[in-house]
């Protein structure tokens, strides 16, 4: 659901206690933070919930299993790092449809990933305007970290794993 370059698995010695109060910043101390995401009625979906990250409100969406299950679902705004909160006794691999929690509206399509998954991108707009040229892109597979920051129609993703 969102990208995993700093689990905690990937930092052998690591407590997950420890894991969870630091995330180390990209090289050259880049480190990104999602302040406000949108759904698709205009609604900021970054401080829906008491939720934080390493002192960053959590963004939060309502997932829906193919069984009927339903929950709240509050992620990391920091990019790279894959810790959820709430609705989370998920299998890997299974297709969610991601609403927004305010509208029950579902999250607008973006398109497919080309990585051979079957994954489908689905926006959190980072402007009220809702573009799809400054968006996050999240997948709706369970488990499957391939979602996109893009911003001025770029994938700052990219960049911030390059910098």
């Amino acid at each position: 659901m969102y990208n995993d370059s700093h689990s905690a698995a990937s930092h052998p010695g690591r407590t997950p206690a420890e894991s969870q109060e630091s995330l180390p910043p990209f090289s050259d101390g880049v480190t990104l933070v999602v302040t406000q995401a949108f759904g698709p009625g205009g609604d900021n979906l970054v401080g829906f919930s008491d939720v934080r990250f390493n002192g960053h409100p959590a963004i939060t969406v309502l997932l829906r299993t193919p069984e009927g299950r339903e929950g709240l679902v509050h992620l990391s705004p920091i990019h790279g790092d894959t810790r959820k909160q709430g609705f989370t006794d998920i299998a890997p691999g299974t297709r969610c449809t991601l609403l927004c929690p305010v509208t029950r509206r579902p999250l607008e399509r973006l398109g497919p990933v080309d990585d051979g998954s079957g994954a489908v991108y689905h926006a959190l707009y980072l402007t009220p305007r809702r573009s799809s040229g400054h968006a996050i892109a999240l997948s709706d597979i369970w488990g499957h970290f391939n979602s996109r920051l893009v911003d001025d129609e770029a994938v700052i993703s990219y960049w911030a794993q390059e910098h």
